[in-house]
């Protein structure tokens, strides 16, 4: 059983990272926000008494079922809008989820200006393709290579099989590699 003392360094872990997600598939800074914040308390009101090793598996279930939810309340009221009014409000094209995205500083204060704005640039330029992806590739790819769960537990956290996340990952990895080597990028 985890302590509450785990629980608080597990989501202060956890919780840039789900931002970035929640940013990359929602595109809105504030409701990113929101739904990382009703993740993490839904993880400790419901799971709180769980092993430590189970949180991170939960916390990227709770975290893309939220994400999900959030699509079909704006589908759903874009539906609604739409049959009660001919005005169309555009708002989704206006947040830029890279203006909130601020880069991590080099710890042996070895970097030059320019090698930071080369570095900050290319991770705007990865960014932008990963946010490009199809939702249940982003997810994949997310799980497995930011959150670092294995295939198994990527599997549980998106409600399918280990040969989907295997396929999503793949694809995902491909069109990466082509998007960045199209801009000139090799990693």
């Amino acid at each position: 059983m985890g302590s509450r003392t785990e629980l608080s360094d597990f989501l202060a872990g956890v919780e840039r990272r789900a931002f970035k997600q929640a940013m990359f598939a929602i595109r809105n800074e504030e409701t990113a926000l929101d739904i990382v914040q009703d993740a993490m308390m839904r993880l400790a009101e419901k799971y709180g008494d769980r092993p430590a090793v189970e949180w991170p598996m939960l916390f990227q279930r709770i975290l893309q079922n939220a994400i999900r939810d959030c699509y079909r309340r704006t589908k759903v009221r874009s539906l609604w809008t739409t049959l009660l009014s001919s005005l169309s409000s555009g708002e989704e094209d206006e947040a830029d989820p890279l203006e909130t995205f601020a880069t991590d500083k080099e710890s042996d204060g070895l970097r030059g200006p320019e090698r930071e704005f080369e570095r900050t640039q290319l991770l705007g330029t990865i960014e932008k393709e990963i946010a490009r992806l199809p939702t249940r590739q982003r997810e994949a790819f997310l799980m497995r290579y930011w959150e670092e769960m294995d295939i198994a537990e990527t599997a549980a956290a998106m409600g399918c099989t280990e040969g989907s996340v295997k396929t999503h990952c793949s694809r995902a990895t491909h069109t990466l590699a082509a998007a960045l080597k199209a801009k000139g990028i090799e990693l």
